[in-house]
């Protein structure tokens, strides 16, 4: 019996290469019903250099941004923010008013216990919050989500 790279009839009519395969890529590679044809494992990341294609996982402008969301929505924020609730006073007039206050000693930081950490943690809370729902709302109004 010689062992030469011929193929040998195997199950259901597959071909099934001689074991001189793994020595040479081109000979035939096991293919049957009952079996997969052999993957070899890539990183579906890495592009090929053959084949100087890009995989991308998000599209090119994944953020979408507009500037119909930024424009209402710093609006939408300093509308409401700007209502004095706050003893008499606007959360956006009480931020303004504690950047004023500490810009009066200006190389000396806030200090930990200033209300200005208070009014800018909220103030751009309120904003980001406003700013995310403005993106949501917008783009599922004009993507046909709702």
């Amino acid at each position: 019996m010689a062992t030469t790279a011929a193929t040998i009839v195997g199950l259901g009519s597959s071909s099934l290469s001689s074991p001189s395969r793994l020595s040479s890529p081109n000979t035939p590679r096991l293919s049957s019903g009952f079996f997969r044809p052999l993957v070899i494992a890539r990183n579906p990341l890495r592009a090929q250099a053959s084949s100087r294609s890009r995989i991308t996982c998000f599209q090119s402008d994944w953020l979408r941004k507009d500037l119909n969301v930024i424009g209402f929505g710093l609006i939408g924020w300093l509308a409401p923010s700007s209502i004095p609730i706050i003893n008499g006073e606007s959360l956006t007039g009480l931020f303004f008013q504690s950047i004023g206050t500490e810009l009066a000693h200006f190389p000396t930081p806030p200090a930990l216990t200033s209300q200005f950490w208070l009014w800018l943690v909220t103030w751009h809370l309120g904003l980001f919050i406003t700013l995310t729902f403005g993106q949501i709302g917008f783009k599922g109004r004009t993507e046909d989500y709702f």
